[in-house]
């Protein structure tokens, strides 16, 4: 059987919020089969606990933030991408504030923290949403087109082209291809940071956003090119963000996907519109479990057994 998958052990991290600047602390513990990934506000006066689901994201601009209430938790998606990449299906995530740490404005140092208290195999069947049909969501037409799709797919791929008009993104690949069943999230799409353009993090400053940003957890660029002295992690750093940012929305719908993503220029609102829209279609998809993983996609058995 393909089983569910949770913490052995509870970890912690502390760090500070991208946009608030704020200290937060998360700690992480196990959760019992078909929790799902749960958010706890702990700072609040009565705790309150927020169900990552499609649903449950009530905005997307600069980052997708979660909601229950007058609660929030914002930037969630890193962490979530990290969680999808090491098949993580049960966690509570206790937090001290409404936005989860930036780190390293990465998903690497929440895989290491994830990896550090050990993964268990649960005593339950692992639930995936298979997509049974085509669905696509579009925004803007000519120069301001951009779109996202998921197609049936035995497996989780995703594909995605971004589309800046600068010199250090137009000198790297905008098109980057992953296959989850790979078992190489970690070591090829995890690193990639976050990026801005300076002129852009001067204005969010001025708006009481990014003030926890800078060079140790984004990369930035000035008009003509990039400005950490370390330069990039990838040769296609900035289009694998987003698929990394991409994989962390899309496991918001709450269980992990059998299906093709495909997606240009899209972000963390047409992700999530694109969720909607799956959902709002129940004869585009079903879910499915396997009692025998022979029969899982390719890969998908290896990862449990990795653990």
């Amino acid at each position: 059987m393909l089983s569910q998958r949770t913490l052995k052990s509870l970890t912690r991290a502390v760090g500070v919020g991208l946009h608030s600047g704020e200290r937060v602390e998360l700690t992480l513990r196990p959760a019992p089969p078909d929790t799902g990934i749960v958010f706890r506000r702990v700072d609040l006066p009565e705790p309150v606990d927020i169900p990552v689901n499609a649903t449950s994201v009530t905005d997307t601009r600069l980052a997708s933030t979660i909601s229950s209430g007058h609660a929030k938790v914002r930037t969630v998606e890193h962490l979530m991408s990290a969680c999808a990449g090491l098949g993580l299906d049960n966690l509570y995530i206790d937090i001290t504030a409404e936005e989860v740490p930036i780190l390293d404005g990465s998903a690497s140092s929440f895989v290491y923290l994830l990896q550090s208290a050990g993964i268990e195999l649960q005593k339950a069947p692992k639930q995936f949403l298979r997509v049974k049909k085509a669905v696509e969501v579009r925004e803007g037409e000519g120069d301001q087109l951009k779109w996202a799709r998921l197609d049936p797919h035995h497996g989780f791929t995703l594909s995605f082209e971004i589309d800046f008009d600068h010199p250090a993104v137009d000198s790297t690949a905008q098109r980057v291809e992953f296959d989850m069943g790979s078992g190489r999230y970690s070591r090829d799409i995890a690193r990639a940071r976050t990026f801005a353009f300076s002129r852009d993090v001067e204005m969010m400053r001025a708006s009481g956003l990014a003030l926890g940003g800078g060079f140790d957890n984004a990369i930035v660029m000035d008009d003509f090119k990039v400005l950490n002295s370390d330069g990039l992690r990838y040769a296609e750093e900035f289009a694998k963000h987003k698929i990394l940012d991409a994989i962390g929305d899309l496991y918001c719908i709450g269980k992990p996907m059998l299906a093709a993503y495909g997606a240009f220029r899209s972000g963390h609102g047409l992700n999530n519109k694109l969720l909607r829209e799956l959902l709002a279609q129940p004869d585009a998809y079903d879910m499915v479990t396997f009692p025998d993983e022979r029969k899982a996609p390719a890969g998908f058995a290896q990862l449990a057994r990795a653990w």
